[in-house]
């Protein structure tokens, strides 16, 4: 083995290897286990989320794998419909100056299969990188001819039983791509903004119990009360029920809209009376339901104002009895200028009441950018209730799992109030709707037009056009789990795989896709009998990885960490350029280079894959959010660098040597079997946190064997047997059994987290351990033997540790030279005491550096430092150790320095106007240091009371 490890020479090597070697495919025999990623957006990269679960995800099937069972980890991309026509519309304006319009719809559909066989693979690469044992040999895409069969089918069928519906309904409106968005795609941006509040006249005489003509109603987008069609009161305000059924006059408009009663107002909030716009705001639209009233769209697609609005009914169906007339003076004003119009216009008519500052939260749309403005459109739908029931009880009756438990009431509280989800999009990208229309704009579903002819019985001379939307592609990736393994058709591995076992995702799109995938699964996949299968049986739910502040990651805010730059490094000026590319505020970019240059000033160093991926299980503590920690990722660097000085020590010591794997007899030291013993504990608890989805733990576990007991400990401990010449043959063999047994073990353990450095290490030392095989990803995962534990083995090795920690923390009080051998004495312990030193001084002289080990028979001790272990004290006499005079003065002087410190945090924390100022963070680092301080000075006024006393 190299003398240092280096990741990069030994992980692209191995990925290779494995996938040419096909070990990453499902072997036919074992029970099934099977993982659907969550498909990757085919224009992304991978991003620290990916990297986390890909993480997780790939643990499990290793796992799994070595377990016995036949693994398939299903790997595939999403099409990202929004994204993915940005992409290829900006590269079509910047490199031949057109819109997907001069090229028309084929046309611009080829561009887009063109850059997708480009650049699609880019996140792909990288979890090849990352070690993600995907079976590649079956990669899907949400686009791919078996997922487009698959779509139609679910959207034809659900059609066909009154599941689908097209229909006028509020959506989210992105005014720069003109298409309907989710939930999901609008980023709630807090900004500083108003609210401004309006007069609106009573009619008929009516006045407020205080004598007032008029009603306040409050807004933050004043350009939509030109839509108004109600003003809302609760029915319990006293002050305004005997205006209930009466009407105001609807400034600038002169429309006449009525009083409601309706528990949207709250009699607290502001004058209690609330303007009601159904048509361009979610909860008026609610109300509008509720209250019968008419939906008047004032905005065109381009979010500006019409010269004539839309008027429909509550049903959507069109109104010709309301006047839809608009003022002139708004007709095309964007909405942003006929707000500063409007406010204008009704302070000079005396209706504007009063402007407050108000900061709130913007819907902005995350690839626009724009504001997002609900707006009334025809738009496909799915009834959702129906489909929500049996979905809501294979979670209630455990059918579906989810770890940790308490996100199961997140997905009841979206699900038991769930709203019809809406699946059209107004863009070229995507699954096609399956829907025709005549010029009467009659609509006819089917999978094709022939089918659509046959199905209706239309003429052929009927002239038909097929929508021109596409499908959400939260529709297409709902049916993931089924559609990635050939359905509609029955094949062979949706009859091995489906139902999954386990869907690793964050709780951020438990509504979009978890919840989708159970309702579609349930809706279309089922057992022999009938009985519906449900998608997975566990849904492992992970918190999100923030900054080491807790700040989400975000372009904007310059604090991004790419997993690619963890494991291959990254210059300080590559970082800066890296994370200021194609910002448009100059200032935030120059803003974002002096926070990067000050956080790494000398970039990224490499740390190779397995110890980010260790790093990110050791870091997954269930359900929480993570704040990235670059100490902790430098931590198990080197802590893969421990490891492998392990092994080489391993090797020196064993290869070419007999290493007890023949018929030869061995006998094992108390080391040996502690060892073993040990290993036990490991194995049972790493297998049981497995089963706990528990990959902190795991971790946990796993560095605590091998760093403090294997490579601390029990490596010390074997070579007290191999380098001393008057052991036995029988010894040494067992000591160097144990020392590869107990390596090659404990690699297997590791291996689902760390699989490169495992890998290269087990080439070594399995066939030392008696062990063949092609790979360690291919052996069987470790088992406890409960013959190998051994009690009394752990006990008195404990003891030995004891013994041996004892005499280091006197050197280290005292500050005596570890080279120094010393004189040990023992006295006041039990019998066994007695018996385990003398059992044992071969490994306490070599660990202890011991000159001599003595055991107090009632004899007057020398003035000694002393340790208790147990019972027993562990002295070390002073005399001619250390100069006592010139120690007092040493720790003296660290005591005065001390001294200052304390002082000047204390009077720096007395400070109310540093109190009141710094950040609470800053406050309590100083606290946590002025404690640390005092504990310091604690721990030298007992060693300077030890030595006077010597």
């Amino acid at each position: 083995m190299d003398k240092t490890y280096q990741p990069e020479k030994i992980e692209n090597q191995w990925y290779q290897t494995w996938e040419e070697r096909g070990y990453f495919a499902p072997k036919g025999e074992g029970d099934p286990f099977c993982i659907m990623i969550p498909p990757p957006n085919v224009t992304g990269s991978l991003h620290m989320g990916h990297a986390f679960q890909h993480t997780l995800m790939d643990a499990l099937i290793r796992h799994r794998r070595m377990k016995g069972d036949n693994t398939l980890w299903q790997v595939g991309s999403d099409h990202a419909g929004i994204a993915t026509q940005m992409v290829v519309e900006r590269n079509l304006a910047n490199d031949e100056g057109k819109t997907r319009h001069d090229l028309g719809r084929e046309g611009f559909l080829d561009k887009v299969w063109e850059w997708k066989e480009q650049s699609g693979g880019t996140i792909t690469s990288q979890m090849r990188r990352l070690g993600t044992s995907v079976d590649w040999d079956h990669e899907r895409f949400t686009m791919d001819d078996g997922f487009y069969k698959a779509v139609q089918e679910v959207f034809v069928q659900l059609h066909d039983e009154g599941l689908i519906y097209r229909g006028k309904r509020l959506v989210n409106w992105d005014p720069k791509l003109h298409t309907a968005i989710s939930d999901l795609e609008v980023e709630n941006v807090e900004e500083n903004g108003h609210f401004w509040h309006f007069r609106y006249p009573l009619m008929n005489g009516q006045t407020t119990t205080e004598g007032k003509d008029y009603l306040v109603v409050a807004t933050t987008r004043p350009e939509t009360m030109l839509g108004d069609t109600a003003v809302a009161v609760n029915p319990e305000d006293e002050r305004y029920q005997h205006l209930i059924g009466s009407s105001v006059r609807l400034p600038l408009v002169n429309r006449e809209i009525p009083v409601v009663a309706d528990e949207h107002a709250d009699p607290t909030m502001g004058s209690g009376c609330v303007k009601i716009t159904p048509a361009h705001d979610f909860n008026d639209y609610a109300v509008g339901q509720r209250q019968k009233l008419t939906l008047i769209n004032i905005l065109t697609p381009d979010a500006a104002i019409r010269e004539t609005a839309e008027v429909f009914n509550a049903d959507g169906t069109p109104n010709h009895e309301v006047d839809g007339s608009m003022p002139a003076a708004y007709a095309g004003l964007n909405r942003f200028d006929a707000r500063e119009r409007i406010l204008a216009d009704l302070e000079a008519e005396g209706l504007l009441h009063q402007t407050e500052k108000h900061t709130l939260k913007v819907p902005r749309g995350d690839r626009s950018g724009l504001i997002i403005e609900p707006l009334l459109t025809d738009q496909w739908f799915v009834a959702t209730k129906p489909l929500a029931e049996p979905a809501i009880k294979a979670v209630e009756n455990g059918d579906i799992r989810f770890v940790p438990e308490q996100y199961a009431n997140m997905y009841f509280a979206w699900m038991r109030e769930i709203q019809e989800w809406c699946i059209s999009r107004q863009l070229w990208w995507g699954h096609r709707i399956p829907a025709w229309y005549d010029a009467e704009g009659n609509v006819y579903v089917g999978r094709n037009e022939a089918e659509v002819r046959d199905k209706y019985s239309l003429s052929a001379d009927l002239s038909l056009e097929q929508d021109e939307d596409v499908l959400d592609t939260w529709f297409s990736s709902a049916l993931w789990t089924f559609g990635t393994l050939g359905w509609p058709e029955d094949t062979e591995r949706l009859r091995t795989f489906h139902p999954t076992s386990v869907l690793v995702t964050g709780f951020d799109i438990i509504f979009f896709w978890v919840a989708r995938m159970i309702m579609m699964t349930l809706q279309f996949m089922k057992d022999e009998d009938g009985t519906p299968q449900v998608p997975f049986k566990d849904v492992y739910v992970t918190g999100l990885i923030r900054d080491e502040h807790g700040d989400k990651m975000s372009k904007s805010k310059g604090n991004v960490l790419d997993p690619m730059d963890m494991i291959d490094g990254i210059s300080c000026e590559d970082l800066v350029a890296k994370r200021t590319a194609n910002l448009m505020q100059p200032q935030l970019a120059e803003k974002i280079a002096k926070n990067t240059r000050k956080e790494f000033p000398e970039g990224i160093q490499p740390h190779g894959t397995d110890a980010l991926r260790f790093t990110l299980a050791a870091l997954a503590s269930t359900g929480r959010d993570i704040n990235w920690d670059m100490k902790r990722l430098e931590g198990y660097r080197n802590f893969c660098n421990k490891l492998w000085n392990a092994a080489r020590y391993v090797l020196m010591n064993t290869e070419g040597e007999d290493c007890g794997v023949g018929s030869e007899p061995i006998e094992l030291s108390l080391a040996d079997r502690w060892i073993l013993s040990r290993l036990q504990t490991c194995i049972e608890e790493t297998n049981s946190h497995f089963d706990q989805y528990r990959f902190d733990r795991i971790a946990h576990t796993v560095y605590e064997f091998l760093w403090n007991e294997y490579c601390d400990w029990y490596l010390e401990l074997s070579k007290p047997v191999l380098y001393d010449d008057n052991e036995t043959p029988e010894r040494k063999r067992g000591t160097r059994r144990t020392l590869v047994q107990v390596l090659e073990t404990v690699l297997r353990l590791a291996h689902p987290l760390m699989p490169f450095i495992t890998e290269e290490i087990w080439q070594r030392v399995a066939p030392l351990a008696g062990v063949s095989g092609e790979t360690v990803m291919l052996q069987p995962y470790p088992e406890p033997n409960p013959d190998l534990k051994d009690a009394e083995a752990e006990s008195d090795a404990e003891w030995v540790k004891g013994v041996v920690e004892a005499v280091r923390n006197i050197r280290g009080e005292m500050n005596i030279s570890p080279a120094k051998a010393l004189p040990v004495l023992c006295r006041n312990g039990q019998e066994r005491d007695r018996k385990r030193l003398e059992a044992n001084r071969t490994f306490l002289a070599s660990l202890a550096k011991a000159e001599s080990i003595e055991w107090l028979d009632g004899q007057e001790a020398p003035l000694s430092a002393t340790q208790l272990v147990g019972d027993m004290e562990v002295l070390v006499p002073m005399a001619n150790l250390i100069d006592k005079d010139e120690e007092i003065a040493r720790l003296s002087k660290e005591v005065e320095k001390l001294d200052k410190e304390i002082t000047r945090l204390d009077g720096k924390l007395s400070n109310d106007g540093f109190i009141q100022k710094a950040p609470e963070e800053v406050v309590e680092k100083e606290r946590h240091k002025l404690q640390d301080a005092r504990n310091h000075r604690e721990r030298l006024d007992d060693q300077l009371e030890k030595i006077r006393a010597l």
